[in-house]
């Protein structure tokens, strides 16, 4: 009978471990993002975007925004996050920003 190897100590591979040769040619997972975050190099765009809504939400300007979808929601903003409007039209809306296609003035002919 043989009896059983006892694997040397530079071997033993603890749980959750993969072998040198092994590990590298796993590929990198590729690091999540939100579309509505923003970075750094976005950041002037961010500022004329926030410019842009407060403007529009001081003089309660009736907008139009189109969704990703190309469903049109009418009424004027309440308030704004980072992430969503609030609009006031027939009913009270909550938009996710990353649904927005784009958004233009009532009275203009997008």
């Amino acid at each position: 009978m043989s009896t059983p190897s006892i694997l040397p100590a530079s071997r033993v591979i603890e749980p959750g471990q993969l072998p040198a040769q092994r590990r590298k040619n796993l590929p990198i997972p590729l690091p999540f993002r939100f579309p509505a975050q923003t970075v750094d190099r976005d950041a002037p765009n961010r500022h004329a975007e926030l410019f842009y809504l407060q403007k529009q939400i001081q003089s309660q300007t009736p907008m139009v925004i189109v969704l990703e979808d190309g469903e049109r929601v009418e009424g004027c903003i309440e308030w704004y996050d980072r992430n969503s409007l609030k609009v006031r039209g027939r009913t009270r809306t909550l938009i996710y920003k990353s649904a927005v296609k784009y958004m233009y003035k009532l009275g203009d002919n997008g």
